[in-house]
């Protein structure tokens, strides 16, 4: 079997990675000219670590990466609404790790180069059309000036191509843009004094207005960690047209972002000194796409931010795109035919993840923050006069079952 893989992201890396394991030849095709330590912080959490360990990558990643050692939930003044340790120290098998996205990305890349061979790895190639048959499918390559590069045929094409994916739009033509709700992210990371225990992460306020901060790995000195902030604010609404896909990702404006960050006052973290420390920092419109009824068409399907993109709460986008890749691979390998693999991957994957990005879009573990402050929007002096115990965790914990994080589920698969 040779499969095809338009897109050299995490979701896409890893999907080599996984077909290699399992004997199956596979090429990846990247649009950019080269794979940069790019991004800013995210954490992987312990359902995708586990996948990623059985790969052989968890050393390496323990070298560039923060183990995270607990989770708060506050309001937008720092009272605290839940708490709980994570990865190790919250008994689950392996880590949760709070990680540069551009270095997990260049753990993964160097693997692939090791382990696969620079020859099954194309950059400055861009998917421009495929086409299907009974015994497989083609795909053309271009550059950037339209040049044609490569073409490639194989059993499986697999679109881990993003949220702006060429495959998807080819599958699905009258999709349209993504969904935009009118909420801005701005996201930096910059080399500040540790809080609490160095390795703790704190989410402030609710979805209409949040705050993010945690360390992403060590810093200058022993007493500094690299340190990942993320402010979400309101803009616009949702008749708002979604901004210019050019406009993604582009560099944010201090005059824009400060009076969001204004009204937090987190007590153990100077939000707007850690701001205003940083160099430069980069604006997303919060956006996602509305769950799809099918992702594979024969010998194509979809991967990752390309099947399923989803609000970034609950940690959840990357690790998604890991436990994709590993499915897929699966079913490729005990598969009869390649589009019945594809069939059962969809089968097993499309229901999951189209839940997530429901509850994400709800606030997921993060609406037990709204549901406080929609209570006591001023603070609160007791949490249990709020919202009980209990309640607060449904919403997070039920949270962790739904996208398969709950530490029974984890141990349980490792």
């Amino acid at each position: 079997m040779k499969v095809i893989i338009a897109g050299g992201g995490v979701g896409g890396l890893v999907t080599a990675l996984m077909l290699h394991a399992r004997g199956i030849d596979c090429e990846v095709f990247e649009q950019s000219d080269g794979i940069r330590e790019l991004g800013v912080g995210i954490n992987t959490l312990p359902h995708a670590i586990k996948e990623l360990a059985e790969l052989g990558l968890l050393e390496r990643l323990d070298a560039v990466a923060i183990r995270t050692f607990e989770l708060f939930y506050t309001n937008r003044l720092g009272q605290e609404i839940w708490r709980e340790p994570r990865g190790l120290d919250a008994g689950y098998d392996v880590p949760q790790f709070s990680i540069h996205r551009g270095r997990l990305q260049g753990v993964i890349y160097q693997a692939v180069r090791a382990r696969l061979g620079e020859s099954r790895i194309h950059l400055g190639c861009r998917l421009a059309s495929f086409t299907q048959d009974d015994s497989g499918v083609t795909a053309y390559f271009f550059d950037r000036a339209g040049s044609h590069r490569h073409t490639a045929r194989g059993d499986v094409l697999i679109g881990a191509d993003g949220i702006h994916s060429m495959v998807r739009d080819r599958l699905f033509p009258n999709e349209g843009a993504p969904n935009w709700n009118g909420l801005m992210l701005w996201r930096g990371a910059v080399d500040w004094p540790a809080f609490l225990t160095g390795r703790s992460m704190v989410v402030a306020g609710g979805l209409a207005a949040k705050l993010v901060v945690y360390p992403i790995a060590e810093g200058s000195r022993p007493d500094k960690k690299l340190t990942n902030w993320a402010v979400i604010g309101r803009v616009g609404d949702a008749s708002t047209p979604v901004p210019h896909k050019q406009d993604w990702s582009r560099p944010g404006r201090f005059e824009d972002l400060m009076p969001h960050v204004r009204r937090f006052r987190i007590p153990f973290v100077d939000a707007n000194a850690l701001i205003e420390a940083s160099n430069e920092f980069w604006e997303y419109p919060m956006c996602d796409r509305d769950p799809l009824p099918r992702w594979s068409h024969g010998r194509v399907t979809l991967l990752g931010d390309a099947a399923h993109p989803m609000y970034p709460v609950g940690s959840n986008g990357a690790s998604q795109a890991i436990l994709d890749a590993r499915c897929l691979a699966d079913c490729l390998k005990t598969a009869e035919h390649p589009a019945h693999a594809l069939w059962l991957y969809e089968q097993t994957r499309l229901p999951t993840t189209a839940d997530i990005v429901r509850s994400n879009r709800r606030g997921g573990p993060e609406g037990v923050i709204d549901a406080v402050e929609a209570r006591a929007p001023d603070g609160f002096t007791n949490i249990d006069d709020v919202l009980s115990f209990e309640e607060r965790k449904a919403i997070v914990r039920g949270y962790a079952s739904k996208a398969g994080f709950a530490r029974e589920q984890v141990n349980r698969a490792a």
